[in-house]
């Protein structure tokens, strides 16, 4: 028996949508291979050509981006974004200012493509070494804030990269404005424009082929929220470089510098709220914690910080609130603290083995035995010894900038700069040998 089926005539337009998304998608797969092959061949200062007229092509289509955004705000009002969505959004002579700043930068840093590392001498008389070449094609995903999208294209085209931006819908026409200025740059500089393309399309079935077109992309990056990411991580059959959570901390031992501790402390929370290496979770030592946490509590008091404590916190510090099992693996991303009393190292790293997200964690010690065992112990892409999480960023280490954090083991894990958007292959020189 067979089983009557009709189809509306929106089902059909949503086929023919999807279909048209499909071959659309396949078209930018398609030139960013062809685009990423080119890329190979370019050189440093034709790279820095490109950022640089990219640069002079935003500054003069200012006004321009400056309208296209002021529409997506608007429009992101009328669809009820939250103050924290539309500040992400906005544009602003100052960010311009930033992105500008930033695509100058970048053209400034040392570029990693060629680089030979690790010649050595074998038996046979070859060499052997390592060149630092390009990933390929690079799709990335982001939500929200447009200067990404400059961001992103100025660290793959530096890098050699070919890449496939897919913004938020919220910045539909803010994208779109700063594409345009990436275009005229790569043209102007004589690089190919399927070099940054960047999605027309706001229809989510666009990201769902670009994270399954492993023909035509090499690495996917998620930016933006948890469920953004999960759903990339286990949809992608394309590699994917990414983090999760920030669930990061800062454990006090009994022989930190008590001042020390308390700048650490308040600034890794307080410096900003919204930050993936912000610090969530406050570990202090039992020893010490009579005598700090009134002290923490006054600081944190002066920034609105809300404290959720362990039993031990709570009789220490009456305006703590009891904490839930769920605080201890809480991203608050705003002004509320988790705060564990432990009885040493080991009870910190075993809070931290169990409860980490693997992105930041750090101790203040004066003990350098003890802060070799945290570094070697905790599994987290940055340990820090006496100083902030909020350091746990590309610019702050000194790669210019980042396009993310990575809490992956493999390629690259950390802040990932330019070096983290390329591999390496094996080179040989030889000078007639054979082998035997």
């Amino acid at each position: 028996m067979t089983a009557n089926v009709t189809h509306s005539a929106s089902d059909t337009d949503r086929a023919t949508d999807i279909a048209d998304i499909e071959a659309y998608m396949e078209r930018l797969g398609l030139a960013a291979r062809e685009a990423a092959t080119a890329m190979r061949r370019i050189d440093t200062a034709a790279k820095d050509a490109a950022l640089n007229a990219m640069a002079l092509h935003l500054e003069a289509s200012r006004a321009e981006v400056l309208d296209a955004n002021a529409r997506d705000l608007e429009a992101g009002r009328r669809h009820g974004l939250d103050a924290a969505l539309l500040d992400r959004l906005a544009l602003d002579d100052a960010r311009l200012d930033a992105m500008i700043e930033g695509l100058g930068q970048v053209a400034a840093l040392p570029d990693p493509v060629g680089e030979v590392d690790g010649l050595r001498s074998r038996p046979s008389g070859i060499q052997v070494g390592q060149m630092r070449v390009p990933l390929g094609v690079i799709g990335i995903i982001y939500e929200s804030r447009p200067n990404v999208t400059l961001e992103a294209a100025s660290l793959c085209l530096k890098s050699g990269n070919a890449c496939i931006l897919r913004g938020g819908s919220e910045a539909r026409e803010s994208n779109a404005a700063l594409a345009e200025c990436i275009a005229r740059g790569l043209e102007e500089a004589g690089l190919p424009r399927a070099a940054v393309q960047v999605v027309a399309t706001t229809d989510r079935e666009a990201v769902g082929r670009l994270i399954g077109m492993p023909e035509y992309v090499d690495v996917i990056i998620p930016r933006g929220g948890k469920s953004l990411i999960e759903r990339i991580s286990r949809e992608a059959s394309v590699p994917v470089i990414k983090h999760l959570d920030g669930v990061c901390h800062v454990y006090i031992d009994a022989t930190a510098d008590a001042d020390k501790a308390l700048a650490i402390a308040v600034n890794a929370k307080t410096q900003r709220y919204g930050t993936c290496n912000t610090m969530e979770t406050l570990l202090v030592d039992a020893a010490v914690a009579d005598a700090l946490l009134p002290r923490l509590a006054a600081a944190y008091a002066e920034h609105g910080v809300e404290l959720r404590g362990c039993e031990r916190t709570c009789r220490t510090l009456s305006q703590a609130l009891p904490a839930s099992e769920a605080d201890w693996a809480a991203e608050y991303l705003a002004p509320v603290l988790a705060i564990r009393v432990v009885d040493g190292v080991e009870s910190a790293l075993a809070h931290i083995e169990r409860y980490s997200s693997r992105h930041t964690d750090a101790i203040v010690t004066e003990h350098y035995g003890l802060a070799r065992r945290f570094m070697a112990e905790v599994d987290s892409s940055s340990v820090i010894v006496n100083a902030s999480t909020r350091f746990a960023d590309g610019f702050e280490y000194g790669l210019g900038a980042e396009i993310g954090i990575s809490t992956d083991r493999l390629h690259v894990r950390g802040p990932v700069g330019l070096e983290g958007l390329t591999t390496r292959k094996y080179v040989v020189f030889g000078d007639g040998q054979i082998r035997g």
